[in-house]
């Protein structure tokens, strides 16, 4: 996604993407995740955020939409950089407040994971926002290439 600059040139300053995800953690430790219907990777419920809705908001509405499950938001946990692609996720660490998973248009598949089960399910990029979520010393800031971390400088 580029825009173009005031001279009507090609295009000049590029434009980030935000989405959202939730981390969300049940009293048991055990963390929601979805199985994607479009590419079938696992990965944290979330998508794109809205124009007209704050982070929350969007965090909320993202987990209900893709997993049936009502969330109550707690704390952002981690902001990740896919440095190729030029998408900014925002984290949030969240807890359940009702509803019952269900696959859902997004997602052939909701599961309750325990981080054993993440770390064996997902990829590197995914996993790490889960992890991240349960790691005292957040929120952190990554950035990675669509598949594996960047390491810092």
């Amino acid at each position: 996604m580029y825009m173009s600059n005031s001279t009507g040139d090609k295009p000049s300053t590029p434009l980030h993407s935000v989405s959202v995800a939730g981390a969300v953690i049940r009293e048991d430790g055990r963390m929601l995740a979805i199985q994607r219907r479009d590419n079938g990777r696992w990965e944290p419920p979330g998508g794109v955020l809205e124009l007209e809705e704050t982070p929350e908001e969007g965090v909320v509405r993202e987990v209900l939409e893709e997993t049936g499950i009502h969330v109550e938001v707690e704390q952002l946990t981690g902001v990740y950089k896919n440095m190729a692609r030029g998408i900014i996720a925002l984290v949030f660490r969240c807890k359940p407040s009702g509803g019952e998973a269900r696959v859902t248009p997004e997602a052939t598949a909701v599961e309750w994971l325990t981080p054993d089960e993440v770390k064996k399910h997902m990829g590197e990029v995914y996993e790490i926002r889960l992890l991240d979520a349960i790691d005292p010393n957040c929120p952190h800031v990554r950035n990675h290439d669509g598949a594996h971390l960047i390491p810092p400088p």
